[in-house]
């Protein structure tokens, strides 16, 4: 996939949880867990807007894309 999610990197950067995030975020575990293994099929638009303010960060910070070359 030319999308990495590089959410547990922020996490890591804030010294945030995935359980922290969650209570910020208002996402189950289970929801962050798939969207930061990078399995997720989509992203609603404020569940970035939640995460980006709970991290202090921007979209581009979690979102990363590369050119696979397909």
């Amino acid at each position: 996939m030319a999308i990495i999610v590089n959410l547990d990197v922020m996490m890591a950067k804030r010294k945030m949880s995935l359980n922290e995030l969650s209570e910020k975020v208002d996402l189950t575990l289970s929801n962050l867990s798939i969207l930061k293994t990078g399995k997720a099929k989509a992203v609603r638009f404020s569940t970035l807007e939640a995460i980006c303010r709970a991290l202090d960060c921007q979209p581009g910070d979690i979102l990363e894309y590369i050119n696979d070359g397909k």
